[in-house]
């Protein structure tokens, strides 16, 4: 290949992954890499289903004492947002000095052996402690994998490659779902079902440090770094088992790609960084308040609903399983449509079909609402993953997406108290008029101000 014989830069590093066919070799990646979001998202999605056996057990109560009380399950769901908020935005330039590879897997890591430690708490505040302490390792862990997926992907195939990452992840919705189901009336062994269910995750997610030895470091961080060598010997090995999987020789690369050099965190600030900067950051704000607002809380609204905590929990198994679904729809859609409008449109469904849950009463309109949150939720989710790194140059895109996503963590710090609220003094109703306010600004947000990105250089986005 020509670029063999030439001296490699970073720009021409950018053009060569560019080019790459989607063969088996670049899925393989990025399955692996959908492991490690897999155990990432059973950890920060288990917190509905154990929320309501944490209550029946006496480790948390039922309503916050005060807006800010420390012992409800508003605490609980704060503590873990704000670890993510810390990781996010204190450590998400880790991934950027030591690379994508080393901390995607200590992260793992750190979450899994803190939530070990959630498992044996019996109070509210060591609960909430090491539930903290779970959420700073699992902010750096999301930062991370976006980058690595991002800059593993050839442009062609971004959009999928975000929405078969996070479709692998949210099959771990209806698992934890069944999990609660199953365990938490049953808790064997003589011990309770939400510690089962907290543990499961926790031994689970070292399997991915064995998978890891699979995963190369991104050669286009190794190339912004000044580690030309390695990013050629890196992207070498991949060039070659993609040219055996087509069984021929890959087609030249483009032009080199523009590549701005490893920065700081004020390149941030920069012209041009600025302004996008700004713009995800009230994104986050408002979009993790549809989110979250129903993730965290679907078996609490159903219960206020007047359903029993059993058949909250058949309901949500049910609803659960259509999580692996909304990306799946975006690896057939994800490349052919314009990002910024998928986000939009997502957003629209939320409103409205969180409007109609809040009234149900009915099984069938509830599950049937519960599926369209759940997948435009999952839709909205794979987008704006892959449209946030898509936004950043490669020198500062963990820096960045760290900073930009820590403002979703700090949002759900709030609104999870101001849901609780909502929920005791106005119900389900009063919880999605909320949710409804804030998805209208996140469609103001992206669909006047959002670049488009889709089918476009990586590098040639971020300038």
């Amino acid at each position: 290949m020509p670029e063999d014989r030439a001296i490699p830069t970073a720009g021409g590093i950018s053009a060569r992954i560019d080019r790459l066919p989607a063969t088996r070799t670049i899925w393989t990646m990025l399955v692996l890499l959908g492991f490690g979001m897999f155990f990432e998202l059973y950890d920060l999605l288990f917190t509905a289903y154990v929320a309501p056996s944490l209550v029946k057990s006496g480790v948390l109560t039922a309503h916050t004492t005060g807006l800010f009380g420390t012992t409800g399950v508003a605490s609980f769901i704060a503590a873990l947002f704000t670890g993510l908020f810390v990781g996010t935005l204190v450590c998400g330039f880790l991934a950027d000095r030591f690379g994508r590879r080393a901390i995607f897997t200590w992260s793992l890591l750190w979450y899994s052996a803190a939530n070990v430690m959630v498992a044996m708490q019996n109070d509210a505040f060591g609960l909430n402690l090491w539930r903290f302490v779970s959420g700073v390792g699992l902010g750096l862990e999301m930062v991370t994998i976006g980058a690595y997926v991002s800059e593993l992907a050839p442009k062609a195939i971004r959009g999928r490659a975000f929405a078969v990452n996070q479709a692998i992840g949210f099959t771990c919705v209806p698992i934890i779902s069944f999990l609660a189901f199953v365990l938490v009336p049953a808790a064997p062994l003589g011990v309770e079902g939400w510690r089962w269910v907290v543990l499961i995750g926790a031994l689970a997610a070292p399997i991915v440090v064995v998978l890891r030895r699979n995963l190369p470091e991104s050669p286009r961080w190794l190339a912004r770094h000044g580690r030309l060598a390695e990013a050629d010997a890196a992207l070498r090995r991949i060039e070659a088992n993609v040219a055996a999987d087509i069984g021929k020789p890959l087609p030249p690369p483009g032009p080199d790609e523009p590549v701005a050099p490893a920065g700081g965190f004020m390149d941030l600030w920069r012209p041009g960084v600025r302004g996008r900067v700004i713009l995800m950051s009230v994104f986050n704000i408002f979009q993790t308040v549809g989110f979250y607002g129903f993730a965290n809380w679907v078996p609490s609204l159903l219960v206020k609903q007047g359903i029993t905590v059993s058949t909250s929990l058949g309901y949500t198994t049910v609803i659960a399983l259509a999580a692996p679904v909304g990306p799946l729809i975006g690896f057939f859609l994800g490349d052919r449509l314009e990002r910024k409008w998928v986000i939009v449109a997502a957003a629209l469904l939320i409103l409205v079909a969180g409007l109609v849950f809040g009234q149900a009463r009915e099984a069938a309109t509830i599950i049937a609402m519960g599926v369209v949150l759940t997948l435009a939720n999952n839709v909205m989710s794979y987008s704006f993953h892959a449209y946030q790194q898509e936004l950043f140059p490669t020198g500062i895109r963990a820096r960045a997406a760290g900073f930009v996503y820590s403002w979703s963590r700090l949002s759900v710090i709030f609104s999870s108290f101001v849901i609780a609220f909502i929920l005791d003094g106005f119900g389900a109703p009063g919880v999605f008029v909320f949710i409804a306010g804030a998805m209208a600004i996140v469609m103001a947000t992206i669909g006047l101000f959002g670049p488009r990105t889709t089918n476009l250089a990586l590098e040639t986005i971020a300038h």
